[in-house]
């Protein structure tokens, strides 16, 4: 089993940034891939971004590209979410995630492990 636990969400405005941070422990030897998902009520848990332990590369929805970086720290099992410009529309649960996969996927379903979630606010 891997625990995740996710920090950082709270509430802003518009145009404010944020920073996401997640640590994994447990059995972390088989994560290679972290990534970042959220969900709006009322959604579809969404895809937001990822990184791959090898060679850190790294996947972004098109909707955050140029405002969020994803960034990490693989000895230590812990990845992070810098988000700036932050819009209303990013208002969501944040969950962060671990996958088998090198590839740092989009696909949710090749995820195997989740945190609790959390939120974030935005406010116009």
């Amino acid at each position: 089993q891997v625990q995740l636990v996710e920090s950082g969400g709270g509430l802003v405005q518009a145009g404010a940034s944020l920073r996401l941070s997640c640590a994994a422990s447990g059995r972390t030897l088989r994560i290679r891939t972290m990534g970042w998902f959220r969900q709006a009520p009322g959604k579809e848990r969404e895809f937001v971004a990822a990184i791959s332990w090898s060679g850190h590369s790294t996947n972004y929805a098109d909707s955050v590209k140029g405002r969020f970086t994803i960034s990490g720290d693989n000895a230590k099992n812990t990845v992070y979410l810098q988000m700036n410009s932050l819009k209303p529309e990013d208002t969501a649960v944040y969950y962060c995630a671990t996958s088998p996969s090198s590839t740092a996927p989009m696909g949710r379903y090749v995820y195997n492990y989740w945190g609790q979630g959390t939120q974030v606010t935005i406010s116009s």
